[in-house]
């Protein structure tokens, strides 16, 4: 990951002095717009935590969302390989378009997809971190590997009975426990949903 660590080392030479940052959603990998920055544009998202354009058509700083309330939301930057375009994982409050859609690109940014399981890890592991108090994932690591294995056990018999009673509500509601307390399993052992995917592609390959 080529994460931005100074604006000494963009360059801005290549269009008078700015730069395209391609704005990406965290959690869905949607690309939401495209805009362009300037040194002062990243400063002032760097500041503010939420994305900053410098408007070629109103010749100023503007941060998305400044009239509509539809901010983006930075969770990191990065810098290409040649340092001249940006990067920007963000968590879009609102649609991204001022049309209204989801994407300037008019794409439906739905996070009711296979993705979301990364986005629960990254839950997951930011609880782990933090361990706050009456959190039922915090208990869960506090108790450790034992306890936790344990649990991933009961909801996969609960799984089980849930499909061979043919009580389908029953059993999505159970096989969700049972992936929830797997994922908690997997980052309480340092692993992540990926490891299983890449496990399974190899096997697939």
């Amino acid at each position: 990951m080529n994460e931005l660590k100074s604006i000494s080392q963009i360059n801005f030479t290549k269009i008078d002095g700015l730069v395209p940052a391609v704005i990406q959603d965290n959690v869905t990998l949607k690309v939401l717009m495209v805009g362009f920055m300037n040194k002062e544009a990243i400063e002032k998202t760097q500041e503010l935590g939420k994305v900053t354009f410098f408007s070629r058509t109103k010749n100023r700083l503007w941060t998305k969302g400044e009239e509509s309330g539809n901010f983006l939301n930075v969770v990191n930057i990065l810098v290409d390989c040649d340092e001249d375009t940006l990067l920007i994982k963000a968590k879009p409050v609102g649609p991204a378009c001022h049309t209204g859609a989801d994407t300037c690109f008019d794409e439906t940014n739905s996070k009711g997809n296979v993705l979301f399981l990364s986005y629960l890890q990254d839950f997951i592991d930011k609880r782990k971190a933090e361990m706050p108090q009456g959190s039922y994932t915090t208990s869960l690591f506090e108790k450790g590997t034992r306890k936790i294995a344990q649990k991933v056990g009961e909801e996969a018999v609960e799984t089980i009975i849930g499909a061979m009673a043919n009580d389908n509500e029953n059993f999505i509601y159970e096989a969700g426990d049972l992936l929830y307390h797997l994922i908690v399993l997997l980052s309480h052992k340092g692993y992540r949903i990926e490891d299983i995917v890449a496990e399974l592609r190899k096997r697939h390959s």
